[in-house]
């Protein structure tokens, strides 16, 4: 179909040119002066000139393309074909074009040899093409040199053991790739070469030494993903680690020899179609590279190899070279990114892991190390992916910034979306890990000290309304530029929800109350995490908080959630210090002078105790007397401590207040009642015990 194609293209072609120049020769026969007997005069050489710059290749391609354009401008007018029937004039004409130069290629090979020929022994002498060789050979022989020297050569990677150290094992894998960088350029800076030649040394440069950079991260990549990770143990088979790495290198190394070749097409005076052409012919190679991997891919642990996939992968591989030949470059693209970026992206995710576990040390002690491996390395491939297919969408970098149509400002919103997502993930979780990092590394418990303790307490409120906020603002920060992005006016929509928000807030105060109740609690400093507070019927430890609410952790165990808003004033239990006041009762006759001397050394006993000393600011003192009760007098006893440690003390002060009274004889004073002898009874109380004996006696007669 190709070959019948590009035969009638080349006949349709020819046909223009030759009405093309009968056109010119009526013209120019009947403008021409004729001599007597009316024969014509003979044509000028220009004309002969003309007809020869015809047939040169630029000049068709040129015609070729503006006649393309000329379709296409036609094609996308009004009232003509579907959009089915422009996509087949597409490819048709697309096919036509590459079939019709590819029938020029020996033409132009032969010109491109002449060409080369020229450049290469333009001065009679074979150096250049020698210098060509050295270039080639030095980068090669200077990694092998190393390699020998260092005795790196012959070590394999595919060892069980994990390497001593991230940084040890990437410098011993880049540093032969670098001598190889190195050993290619200096030649190529040292010799003179003729332009043609410069050029092909040039695009060989710059293939093989990425070419030899990516075989040697792709070893490394091997090496990480044939460790074990998790507490398992498993790990991939190396069998199949290893036979797809061989075929990517396959693939990568023919790729780069291809890229290569393609390079040094145009300076040879190869036409755009002649590029294509022979492109479409190398991609011949890559697609059965592709086939014959999927054909005689290890079967997976278990299982039997699916014929039907190996037929349907090997149609898909097949349908991608068709989309390339046919001109579909986007189509491809994305074809290609549904193939393989899940499973890069899933490498990509088993690598680091492995990392972690090689590197467990480093990056247990850098958790932000860590994440922004894991994020950014996602990140870095999706990015990377997005600005590649804008790029075969024809989005430059004018173009994605100065969009012309509706479609071409459509995928840069949608490019940059994706960009700006992958921003806004990466940001929300570096400051989600620094946030984590701070609160583990600030804990409530453990032997701190007091301004230590209140700090802590502090980062321990603060942080994590700090990440509830951040995560809100970026994602609302991220959504606005995605949408602007994309041509939708953000403008409106703020303002449109700043009515709703005034609307919802009139119908929601007692939310927004809580939430500006919050954030001025919050600024007064008026409870931290941890600590235990009062108010009104609700009281316990501080648990946690929200945007609107407080939870409270009672002593007993009820967990009780308050809204800001009715929390009210709020008696702070944890602060600073404490009072705790002991009220003693004791009869009259007590010695007060010894009582305040025993008070005394218990609190110097509790002083000097090594688990109630750190925590008491005034020890137990004895203030005096308080009062003269009707049965006692009242003795008030008085110390400071640090909140939350008075009660554990108190109950031990009056353990030992207890047993220091009782060994001296001191006694607590208690309520008594006194009832009189009976030389003091009183004579209304005889009267009442007679009427009631006679009251009795008279009730037993009646019965009787």
């Amino acid at each position: 179909m190709g070959r019948g194609t590009g035969a009638a293209g080349g006949f349709a072609w020819l046909f223009g040119v030759l009405m093309l120049v009968v056109a010119s020769a009526q013209g120019a026969a009947a403008q021409a002066p004729t001599d007597n007997a009316g024969a014509p005069v003979t044509p000028p050489p220009e004309v002969h000139q003309l007809m020869e710059l015809m047939q040169s290749p630029a000049v068709k391609e040129w015609m070729n393309s503006k006649q393309a354009q000329t379709n296409d401008a036609a094609a996308e007018s009004p009232n003509q074909m579907s959009i089915l029937s422009n996509l087949i004039n597409h490819v048709r004409r697309h096919v036509t074009w590459v079939a019709g130069a590819a029938e020029g290629l020996p033409d132009e090979a032969d010109a491109a040899a002449g060409r080369f020929e020229a450049d290469i022994g333009g001065d009679g002498s074979a150096a250049p093409l020698w210098k060509l060789l050295i270039f080639v050979a030095c980068g090669p022989m200077a990694e092998v040199s190393f390699r020998s020297l260092s005795k790196l050569r012959g070590r394999s990677s595919r060892g069980d053991q994990a390497p001593r150290n991230a940084v040890h094992t990437l410098f011993r894998r880049l540093v032969p790739p670098t001598i190889f960088a190195i050993a290619t350029l200096i030649p190529l800076l040292a010799f003179s070469f003729p332009p043609l030649t410069q050029a092909l040394a040039i695009a060989i440069a710059i293939a093989s030494i990425t070419s030899r950079f990516v075989l040697a991260l792709g070893k490394l990549l091997v090496l990480l993903i044939t460790l074990p990770v998790g507490g398992d143990g498993k790990r991939p088979r190396p069998k199949v680690v290893y036979f797809w790495f061989r075929r990517a290198a396959v693939f990568i190394v023919y790729f780069a020899a291809g890229w290569a070749f393609l390079q040094i097409l145009p300076p040879l005076g190869f036409s755009k179609a002649s590029l294509l052409s022979v492109a479409y012919f190398l991609g011949i190679g890559l697609l059965m590279i592709a086939i014959e991997a999927i054909c005689s891919r290890p079967a997976q642990e278990g299982a039997r190899r699916s014929s039907a996939v190996t037929w349907l992968l090997s149609f898909y591989c097949m349908l991608l070279w068709g989309l390339w030949v046919a001109g579909f470059n986007w189509l491809l693209w994305l074809g290609i990114y549904a193939l393989i970026l899940p499973y890069v992206l899933s490498v990509a995710t088993y690598a680091v892991r492995a990392l972690h576990r090689a590197e467990a040390g480093f990056l247990a002690r850098r958790p932000i190390a860590a994440v922004l491996l894991d994020r950014g390395v996602r990140a870095a491939i999706i990015t990377v992916a997005a600005l590649w297919m804008g790029y075969i969408l024809g989005l430059g970098a004018a173009t994605m910034m100065t969009p012309q149509t509706p479609l071409s400002h459509l995928l840069r919103g949608i490019i940059g979306g994706i960009v700006v997502l992958l921003a806004a993930d990466f940001v929300w979780h570096v400051i989600k890990t620094g946030i984590d990092v701070k609160l583990s590394e600030s804990p409530l418990t453990g032997d701190i000290g007091d301004e230590e303790r209140a700090r802590r307490a502090r980062i321990q409120t603060l942080l994590p309304i700090f990440r509830n906020i951040s995560g809100v603002v970026i994602a609302i920060i991220a959504g606005m530029m995605v949408l602007s992005g994309m041509g939708i006016e953000i403008g409106p929509l703020i303002a449109g929800a700043g009515i709703v928000g005034v609307a919802v807030g009139f119908g929601a105060q007692t939310v927004v109350k809580d939430v500006i109740s919050g954030i001025f609690y919050l600024w007064d400093d008026a409870f931290r995490i941890g600590e235990y507070i009062e108010s009104g019927n609700h009281k316990g430890v501080v648990e946690a908080f929200s945007l609107r609410s407080v939870k409270l952790r009672h002593h007993r165990g009820p967990l009780t959630t308050v809204p800001f808003g009715s929390l009210g004033a709020v008696r702070n239990l944890n602060r600073d210090w404490t009072i705790d006041k002991i009220t003693l009762r004791v009869p009259y006759e007590t010695d007060l002078v010894l009582m305040k001397k025993l008070i005394k050394q218990i609190g110097q006993q509790l002083l000097e105790d090594p688990d109630f000393g750190p925590n008491i600011i005034e020890t137990l003192k004895m203030k005096g007397v308080e009062d003269f009760g009707e049965f006692a007098i009242v003795v008030r006893l008085s110390m400071m401590t640090k909140p939350g440690t008075q009660f554990v003390i108190r109950r031990t002060a009056l353990a030992l207040i207890r047993n220091a009274f009782r060994d001296n004889g001191i006694a607590f004073a208690v309520p008594t009642v006194q009832v009189a002898g009976a030389e003091h009874r009183d004579a209304d109380a005889l009267s009442v015990a007679a009427r009631f004996a006679a009251e009795s006696g008279a009730r037993g007669e009646t019965a009787a």
